[in-house]
């Protein structure tokens, strides 16, 4: 139990969620770009700095901005909950032995699985808002009207159930793999580097953090692509118009984008 409520762990909480906000803050536009490329594959513009300049353009020069308060406050209660626990277990199990890059993965896996089912509600709102009001060019897509974060979370419960606020949690739960295998290659990357040098220099983390995310990304990124779509809810995607979320949905989704 003292492991679990150390000091230490705290502290990497608010580091990680303090690092995300600032770092997410910063490249928001890009994250805008990413999602409306993941949810409309109608839109053409194959660039990163087309799709904002069409943003911009149809919606306003604060459009890319649009929904920012509700999504860095998901990433910070995110990243806050999977350091700490991510940081915890590692406590627990390493117990001042040296860990390894199998066991920095399993600990990943774990803390990414607590992070989904505890945060993806608030993910599922805030796709939500950072999409209300775009210009989508899929005809299949539903536009949303929410007046903020809890008339958000009041309408989805109302008019979807509550199980609609864990949509995604499936391609999520996949997709846990992603920070686990990032803190796989920083964790294996930092120790490479420590055995040459006594201390690493904020550009060694920088680079290997990089590094590690990219690696990471390229792997998941399909996924996360369903993710998005999943979340967002507001596809008609078959003739049934089926909730989204089932097994059969996500490789319809997948086939859907490949084809």
């Amino acid at each position: 139990m003292a492991s679990v409520l150390a000091y230490e762990n705290l502290v990497h909480a608010v580091a990680g969620a303090v690092g995300s906000v600032t770092a997410m803050t910063l490249f928001y536009p890009l994250d805008t770009a990413r999602l409306r490329l993941q949810v409309d594959e109608k839109r053409k513009s194959k660039t990163t700095h087309m799709v904002l300049l069409e943003i911009i353009k149809e919606e306003g020069l604060l459009a890319p901005y649009r929904g920012w308060f509700p999504v860095i406050s998901s990433l910070c209660c995110s990243n806050f909950v999977y350091f700490y626990t991510f940081n915890s277990l590692k406590a627990i199990w390493v117990k001042g032995q040296h860990s390894t890059t199998g066991k920095d993965l399993v600990v990943g896996f774990v803390a990414g699985v607590v992070n989904v089912l505890l945060t993806t509600p608030l993910w599922v709102v805030n796709t939500r808002l950072k999409l209300q009001g775009a210009k989508f060019r899929n005809e299949n897509i539903v536009p949303t009207n929410y007046r903020g974060v809890f008339d958000a979370f009041r309408q989805i419960v109302r008019d979807e159930g509550l199980l609609s606020l864990w949509n995604g949690t499936f391609p999520s739960l996949l997709l846990v793999f992603n920070p686990a295998i990032h803190f796989m290659f920083y964790e294996g990357l930092k120790r490479q580097l420590l055995k040459k040098r006594k201390k690493l220099s904020s550009l060694d983390v920088f680079i290997i953090g990089a590094v590690a995310k990219a690696i990471a990304t390229i792997v998941t990124y399909p996924m996360q692509t369903i993710q998005s779509i999943l979340r967002f809810g507001h596809h008609r995607l078959n003739p049934e118009n089926r909730t989204l979320g089932s097994l059969r949905n996500i490789f319809y989704l997948l086939h859907q984008r490949i084809r």
